[in-house]
């Protein structure tokens, strides 16, 4: 019997962290990193994305979580679509929605950083040489400080690979930088090795059959975002608001 045609669609940020998981047969569409932030555009983009391959397609899997909302409304014409339980990919590195939640509760002023996020260029260190480039160095540090003022550490997701040592470097630059206090937590691959090769069940995994439009609900969420008993999750907050990464 034939395999059932398979591909990923992701965020470079959780494509670059997913590397050789990814099987030889599966196909991989990475998304332009930071659109959690405009969820919006992501959707957008999503959509485009699921349109484009459906047809030829017999399953899709999204390496994204609920995203600010901006998996909500997708569905796949002619794919079944799947897609982890989970806030962002932040939940996803960290194995769990608990896993998160717990992290978040220690110190809910927490800046994630992976080795995902710096490969795609996407942190407040990035977005900092930017705006110095745009403003100058203290406009960009004004502007910087009013973005970061509910944060208070700054958390490396150490995922286990090897050659760690320059994104940790980088992270513990960042974190001395912006002024946060350098922490790293140990992340996880279980996640991600079930995004790309399953095997995928109704507790962890959305798998929504062809033309299913994707509900707040079917996260375990109520439609205020609010967390059901059954699968509990914590509301994603702003874009500048501790508990997220503004970029």
């Amino acid at each position: 019997m034939k395999n059932p045609k398979t591909a990923i669609i992701a965020c470079k940020t959780v494509i670059e962290e997913m590397g050789e998981l990814i099987p030889s047969d599966v196909e991989a569409h990475p998304v332009e990193s930071g659109l959690h932030t405009k969820p919006d555009r992501l959707r957008t983009a999503l959509q485009a994305m699921i349109d484009e391959i459906t047809e030829d397609t017999d399953i899709i899997i999204l390496g994204y979580g609920l995203c600010s909302m901006g998996v909500v409304g997708l569905k796949a014409a002619d794919s079944t679509l799947i897609i982890p339980r989970q806030e962002d990919c932040v939940s996803i590195f960290l194995g769990s929605r608990t896993a998160y939640r717990e992290a978040l509760h220690k110190e809910p002023g927490t800046y994630f950083l992976s080795k995902g996020w710096i490969d795609a260029g996407i942190s407040l260190l990035e977005e900092l040489k930017g705006m110095e480039d745009r403003y100058g160095r203290e406009r960009a540090r004004r502007i910087m400080e009013r973005m970061i003022q509910h944060y208070t550490r700054l958390a490396f997701i150490d995922m286990g690979y090897e050659e760690q040592e320059q994104y940790r470097r980088y992270a513990q630059k960042a974190a001395d930088k912006l002024r946060l206090r350098y922490q790293e937590i140990r992340g996880t691959t279980r996640l991600l090795k079930r995004i790309c090769r399953g095997p995928y069940d109704e507790e962890e995994f959305i798998i929504a059959p062809p033309a299913h439009v994707i509900r707040l609900e079917d996260f375990g969420l109520g439609i205020s975002g609010k967390p059901r008993e059954r699968t509990p999750a914590k509301k994603r907050q702003s874009a500048v608001e501790p508990g997220t990464n503004p970029v």
